[in-house]
């Protein structure tokens, strides 16, 4: 992406931020422990609790924020400040809620507090993305009370309904929200092993139907149920994680991340039903099915495949649930730029350009013309029973978050 070490006249606001940030760490894995107890599961993705324990934090450093919501148990905080004098604005955005912790007899620890052990700081959301959350509100807290180093605008967003991408948080914040859209995004969360995640895999959420004339089941045959018939749809579909998408040229530069998965089509059979009594032919049949679309593939592509399906399988037919295509920021934009060197500067490695596998705010935001990137402490692909960030990269991304800012808002205009 580049090879560009940090310009010299951030090295000293660099090392302020290394000893701020340093100092305030055991704040800042207070802060990680508070989000953790606030209960942010979503759904049901109340964030009241969380959302009260982010305004609290940046209330007691001076930062005036609000919260907004289209709903009132899903809280949006947001606040934002200015620099010494006119110029870019840049979003700094993480969420609140949480993914469900699964069978919490699964779990080693506790999954509402946190547990340190080694390097390692469990607890559910610390990966997705409470850690990421406390990282940003500590480094907005440095660039509140440094407005001097840097010009423009930044604005916080902690937001709602993330994690099922639902209608009442960033979204409705974009479409409510006046002067929200900024020239650049940093979203704290990580795409894994502190890698720099500047395109995203598109959703598509599909509902299959499969239909059958009705009878007895013991004059049924072979596909006569429409339950058969649509396992033989999924089958099918499953086959389809196989396929690699070869990427756009403009993301030739991306690395192969965890067995490339970025440029592979991922197909869950997420819930099945169908049928009303064991002796009867089923006349009816569903599954939603969850699709995660690579670079390269739009969901037009998709359409035309489930639509060969559903003339090799009788009875079959699908309908959308939602999604959206897959999006990225070209790599020598300046917030991926600011990121990586800021972080190359951090922690002495830069770090690699990826397509993160789950989906994140940032695409919101892409979807509307604005660059974005995800960076963030959450060390795997995705989060799951035991979650957890490392100690070391919460403290670093803070940093890294604060540098970043200073750095993109710098920046002269290409």
């Amino acid at each position: 992406m580049t090879d560009t070490p940090l310009p010299k006249h951030l090295e000293t606001i660099a090392q302020d931020i290394d000893n701020f940030v340093e100092i305030n760490t055991s704040r800042l894995l207070d802060l990680c422990s508070d989000l953790v107890a606030a209960r942010s599961v979503n759904p049901p993705g109340r964030t009241v609790e969380a959302a009260a324990i982010v305004e609290a934090f940046l209330g007691e450093n001076g930062i005036v924020c609000e919260t907004r919501a289209n709903e009132n148990t899903k809280p949006n905080v947001i606040s934002k400040i200015t620099g010494h004098t006119t110029g870019r604005h840049l979003i700094l955005n993480g969420h609140l809620d949480t993914v469900s912790p699964g069978r919490e007899e699964d779990w080693t620890v506790p999954p509402y507090q946190t547990t340190q052990s080694g390097k390692k700081v469990f607890g559910l959301g610390m990966g997705n993305m409470k850690a990421g959350v406390a990282a940003l509100s500590l480094a907005f807290v440095w660039l509140s009370r440094n407005p001097q180093v840097w010009p423009g605008q930044i604005t916080y967003t902690a937001v709602a309904d993330e994690t099922v991408f639902g209608p009442d948080g960033a979204g409705w914040l974009l479409a409510h929200e006046a002067g929200l859209k900024g020239d650049a995004v940093i979203c704290g969360e990580g795409p894994g092993d502190m890698n720099l995640a500047i395109a995203e895999k598109g959703l598509a959420w599909i509902e299959l139907t499969a239909t059958a004339l009705s009878g007895q089941g013991m004059l049924s045959g072979p596909a006569s149920s429409a339950v058969t018939r649509l396992v033989r749809a999924i089958t099918q579909i499953d086959q389809w994680n196989e396929i690699q998408i070869s990427p756009p040229d403009e993301l030739g530069i991306l690395k192969p991340h965890a067995g490339d998965h970025g440029f592979r089509l991922s197909v869950n059979t997420g819930t099945i039903e169908g049928g009303h009594f064991i002796s009867q032919v089923a006349t009816q049949a569903k599954a939603e099915v969850d699709f995660r679309l690579p670079p390269g593939m739009s969901r037009d592509g998709l359409e035309c495949r489930l639509e060969r399906l559903c003339t090799d399988v009788e009875g079959l037919s699908f309908s959308h649930i939602k999604g959206w295509d897959p999006n990225w920021t070209p790599p020598g934009a300046a917030i991926c730029r600011a990121v990586a060197e800021a972080a190359d500067k951090v922690r002495a490695v830069p770090p690699l350009p990826v397509v993160r596998l789950p989906a994140s705010d940032a695409s919101r935001w892409r979807a509307i013309g604005v660059p974005a990137v995800c960076y963030g402490p959450q060390p795997l692909l995705a989060s799951g029973v035991d979650d957890f960030a490392f100690a070391k990269d919460i403290v670093d991304c803070a940093k890294i978050y604060a540098l970043a800012a200073v750095h993109f808002l710098s920046m002269e205009p290409h």
